[in-house]
């Protein structure tokens, strides 16, 4: 089996409300699903986050094209060394969500080739089922402690929502608010997205433990390792790193300077699923549990992923979701989201060979349409952010 064409289709599916961090917000998600063929009639199927942007990724892939055609896309490890050392990608971090969606069809391909779903060549399923969190977009504390009530309806057992606010009282309020609409018994993660400065972030995670926290993702810089091991060992809520954690060398980093208690990986950011399986397997030697993180997925990614986790101990955490925020998706059945595809806060692990889904042609020429007409309004260009000069850390 051969690779003959890379094919590419940037969409935008629209979130029910706008995701919001300490620097700016999205009204929806953009992505690029990736289509690779073969000369057996056999076509993989991968995603893409939009990392940094859409265009960036786009031109990546095609750069990336020359050394996939031609390829054996059953010969996995071959290729991506083939773009990590020839195509000297390695070195380009922006470059990643494309080898990753790459790399992502090469596993689908495999099997469909033999009939076997994807979770078989990663170890087999240690479980059926994958949990995510509800996300809780940042709004009035009204809005956010229906959210609250919304998840705890759903079944949710974890809501995940941002803090790192101009100021902590904001932050405050929006914690106590989804704690008592979700309730006493559902898991809160905060995160932060590195808005405060080491001592700044002591102050208010203490601040915010009243509330029961179960994580607090990156309060301070990822790139200072020391810092977050400072904030790490005067806090009584484990720390999850996430923007100090984006490739397996990062995460190594973390453990060796005792900086996190939890480990976010991402397959989009350190170049496709064999990765992230190595992520898990890297923090497992340590004794630390990982978390999937996302950048943004619809069906195909979380697919992707799923059968991953699913074949992963030490994913012991519920992984990063957009169901509680998109309002359709662009597989067959809506895979991942609306929020109506989730059990409880799950998604079973696909049955069918490779990935197990499908694209519906009809949902991605609708979306490709919308990418096409407002890719802007997608981004995290948010004009009041860009207005007020924003600076990390913000106090």
């Amino acid at each position: 089996m051969r690779i003959t064409r890379v094919r590419a289709t940037p969409v935008a599916v629209p979130y029910r409300s706008d995701e919001v961090w300490a620097f700016g917000r999205r009204s929806g998600l953009v992505a690029l699903l990736v289509e690779v063929d073969t000369d057996e009639g056999l076509t993989g199927l991968g995603e893409a986050a939009a990392y940094p942007s859409a265009d960036v990724v786009l031109a990546a892939l095609r750069a990336m094209e020359p050394l996939a055609v031609g390829a054996d896309p059953l010969r996995i490890e071959q290729l991506i060394q083939r773009i990590d050392v020839v195509g000297t990608y390695h070195h380009t971090g922006s470059s990643s969500p494309a080898a990753a969606a790459l790399e992502t069809a090469c596993w689908d391909l495999l099997g469909k080739s033999c009939g076997q779903p994807a979770v078989s060549f990663f170890g087999g399923r240690f479980r059926d089922r994958v949990e995510f969190f509800h996300y809780v977009a940042a709004g009035t504390p009204e809005e956010v402690r229906a959210e609250g009530v919304r998840a705890a309806g759903a079944g949710a057992r974890t809501c995940y929502l941002k803090v790192g606010a101009d100021d902590l009282g904001t932050d405050i309020e929006r914690v106590a608010a989804l704690r008592d609409g979700a309730g006493p018994g559902m898991a809160i993660r905060v995160d932060a997205n590195e808005a405060w400065s080491p001592g700044a972030a002591v102050r208010a995670i203490r601040e915010l433990e009243r509330y029961g926290l179960e994580l607090v993702e990156q309060p301070t810089s990822g790139r200072n390792l020391a810092e977050m091991a400072y904030v790490r060992s005067r806090i009584d809520t484990p720390l999850l790193a996430n923007e100090a954690s984006w490739t397996r060398a990062d995460q190594l980093a973390v453990l060796q300077h005792g900086a996190a208690d939890v480990v976010s990986v991402d397959q989009q950011m350190d170049g496709g699923l064999l990765n992230l399986k190595r992520s898990a397997g890297i923090c497992a030697a340590a004794g630390i549990p990982v978390v999937k993180h996302s950048l943004g997925e619809l069906g195909v990614a979380a697919a992707a992923a799923v059968h991953v986790v699913a074949a992963t101990p030490n994913f012991r955490h519920a992984g990063q979701g957009y169901g509680a925020l998109l309002t359709d998706d662009i597989v067959q059945g809506g895979f991942a989201g609306p929020l109506d595809r989730y059990t409880d806060g799950t998604l079973a692990v696909p049955e069918g060979p490779g990935l197990g889904v499908a694209l519906d042609p009809e949902k991605v020429a609708r979306y490709a349409e919308l990418y096409r007409e407002a890719a802007d309004s997608f981004t995290f260009h948010d004009p009041g952010a860009l207005k007020g000069a924003p600076a990390l850390p913000k106090r």
